[in-house]
């Protein structure tokens, strides 16, 4: 293919393509906000002292962690509806995003609450502070702060984790990249396209990392 027709046919998917990155990027953002509503209680579960709430909470963090992606997706998209749950693809692939995502910030926010120094702990309490005080007004904050590159990298994956939810018919880039070549015959380039896309969404998040990083230390100082 010369230059004119790989530009003429870039221009033929663009439209298509970026459509789909946008609701790449809009899952993403929903699988986030899921599995952070999901990782800190179970964060919380897996620091307090007490067997009974830390047991079930280690053992999701383990099975979510253990077990591929794709096959948690064909759980709850395939495997449900055989007894009755069904989810449409949307609501499937978020949730499946959402688990998976909140298993391993729940990893991120346990350690870096856990990195904060007992002393702060202390001197909250020898003011007076309760545990939820403490942990709200005082510990927090600062976990907030160790924890945001690890959950940035948790996003970053998350937009690439999203070309798997094209398994079950769920639009977003690498389904519309693919339903480009069903008509195109041109994998090759469309498929870099695609790469490039995910690339370019990625340093993206990338510098948005760095700018909060960058507010928090400077708020922290």
């Amino acid at each position: 293919m010369d230059w004119q027709g790989l530009y003429a046919l870039l221009q033929e998917a663009a439209p298509v393509m970026l459509r789909g990155a946008g609701y790449t990027v809009l899952f993403a953002l929903a699988a986030m906000l899921g599995g952070l509503a999901i990782g800190f209680p179970v964060a919380l579960m897996r620091l307090l002292p007490y067997r009974l709430l830390r047991w079930p909470a280690s053992v999701y963090v383990s099975l979510m962690r253990g077990t591929p992606l794709l096959v948690q997706m064909f759980v709850i998209y395939y495997g449900l509806s055989s007894v009755g749950i069904e989810f449409t693809p949307v609501t499937a692939g978020i949730l499946a995003l959402s688990l998976n995502s909140g298993a391993f910030l729940s990893e991120s926010l346990r350690g870096a609450i856990g990195a904060v120094s007992k002393g702060q702990w202390a001197a909250a309490y020898s003011l007076g502070l309760g545990y939820r005080a403490t942990l709200a007004e005082v510990v927090l904050p600062q976990a907030l702060r160790i924890a945001v590159p690890a959950m940035s990298n948790t996003l970053i994956s998350l937009i690439k984790d999203t070309s798997l939810v094209s398994v079950i018919t769920m639009t977003e880039l690498m389904l519309s990249t693919k339903e480009v070549i069903a008509t195109t015959f041109q994998p090759l380039p469309l498929y870099i396209a695609a790469a490039a896309i995910y690339w370019v969404l990625s340093l993206l998040f990338e510098a948005l990392q760095r700018r909060a990083e960058q507010r928090l230390n400077r708020a922290h100082r």
